[in-house]
C-alpha cells in the first residue's frame, strides 16, 4: 500500500512513518503541507493519505475536501491534535475515514488504517 504522509513538522512525519513501518507499511512518501501533498498526489496517486490538520499553505481539512471531491471515497485519515467532537465530525463529513489523536501509538495508527482499508 502506497501511503502519503502529510505534516508540516518533520519530526511528526518521522514519527508517523516510523509507526507505519513498524506496522508493516513500507511504501511511504512525505509532504510538508496540503499544497505539496496535492501536487505529489496528482503526480503519482496513492492508496491512502494520512494528514495533519493545521499546516501552512493548505490545511488538512481543505486537503481532505479537495482529494475527496476529485476522487469520492478516497481513503484518507487524519493524525492531529484537533480532536473536539465538532472537529472530528467535520473531518468525517469532509471524507476522512478516521481521526487519530496526537500523541498516538503505533498500534492505534495501525488499527485505524487496517479498519479504514478493510473491504
Amino acid at each position: 500500500m502506497r501511503i502519503l504522509v502529510v505534516d508540516d513538522s518533520k519530526a511528526m512525519r518521522s514519527l508517523v512513518c516510523r509507526a507505519l513501518k513498524a506496522a508493516g507499511f513500507e511504501q511511504l512518501t512525505e509532504a510538508c503541507n496540503g499544497a505539496e501533498a496535492l501536487a505529489t498526489y496528482n503526480a503519482q496517486p496513492f492508496d491512502f493519505v494520512l494528514t495533519d490538520w493545521n499546516m501552512p499553505e493548505m490545511d488538512g481539512l481543505t486537503l481532505v475536501k479537495t482529494l475527496c471531491a476529485g476522487r469520492p471515497g478516497m481513503p484518507i485519515g487524519m493524525v492531529t491534535s484537533e480532536c473536539t467532537e465538532d472537529q472530528i465530525a467535520a473531518a468525517r463529513e469532509a471524507g476522512a475515514r478516521f481521526v487519530v489523536n496526537k500523541p498516538f501509538t503505533a498500534e492505534a495508527l495501525k488499527q485505524a488504517l487496517v479498519q479504514a482499508t478493510a473491504p
